[in-house]
């Protein structure tokens, strides 16, 4: 019964996807008509230095088969690892880890610029949690299809020995193991309101000055509640928030 029921749950998320997607990019969105404020964004810059660093191309050879997570916001996380390596102290968090592609290639990122920082890598490893009337496209229990041990076995195939992960629902059942670190970088991959704003209030007073916050999907269609969440805190007055266009929001701490 309990599979039935998420199958029909399932079938519903998947309709309803495809209908906000035909209002965003279908005829009427195309032209400026649609009702949600989406649509397939192309950039016209060329320079794309990824194609020159070897040390990513490696290391993304390695974790794109455990992300979702495309090779621009991966980039772009690479590269925030290597600018939070300027403030003087404070270790590096993401949560919401799937099966520990941008977990394990931020820890890479971190060993090679020799950043004395542990990498804490949080996750249920059961699946979404917290999805409520905010996230239209999620039920709950989705992305359950991994294991610490896939994250153990390519953090062990990238030769990382700076990273500890952390199972169970944060920040309710794991922060406590966490309450006396400070951070530098946090990367937040939840896809649900409720969950990514429990956690941005318990990191927030725990990021250090510069210190940065990572939305991963707040330009994503079907993460409405990261884009709703990131749009209420970002007029607050003690932060930056910068919109890349590959998708990411990004909190700076002033």
């Amino acid at each position: 019964m309990k599979a039935w029921t998420q199958g029909v749950q399932y079938a519903y998320r998947y309709v309803r996807h495809k209908y906000d997607a035909f209002q965003a990019f279908g005829p009427a969105g195309a032209n400026g008509g649609g009702l949600l404020p989406h649509s397939v964004v192309r950039p016209v810059a060329t320079y794309s230095p990824w194609r020159a660093d070897p040390e990513f191309q490696t290391a993304f050879e390695l974790v794109h088969p455990n992300t979702l997570v495309d090779i621009y916001r991966c980039y772009d996380l690479w590269n925030l690892v290597e600018e939070a390596g300027k403030l003087p102290s404070g270790d590096i968090i993401e949560i919401g880890v799937w099966r520990g592609g941008t977990g394990c290639l931020m820890a890479k990122r971190a060993k090679l610029a020799g950043l004395l920082a542990t990498v804490y890598l949080c996750d249920t490893f059961q699946g979404v949690v917290k999805a409520g009337s905010s996230d239209r496209h999620y039920a709950g229990g989705e992305h359950a299809d991994t294991s610490e041990a896939t994250v153990t076995g390519l953090a062990h195939r990238l030769g990382l020995d700076n990273i500890k992960i952390v199972r169970g629902i944060f920040p309710e059942e794991t922060g406590h193991q966490l309450a006396n670190a400070s951070f530098r970088l946090c990367h937040i991959d939840v896809d649900v309101y409720d969950s990514g704003r429990d956690i941005l209030a318990w990191i927030w007073p725990r990021l250090t000055r510069g210190g940065m916050v990572v939305f991963d999907d707040y330009g994503c269609l079907s993460t409405g509640g990261i884009t709703r969440l990131v749009n209420e805190e970002r007029g607050k007055l003690d932060r930056l928030m910068l919109h890349n266009l590959n998708g990411h929001a990004v909190f700076v701490k002033l």
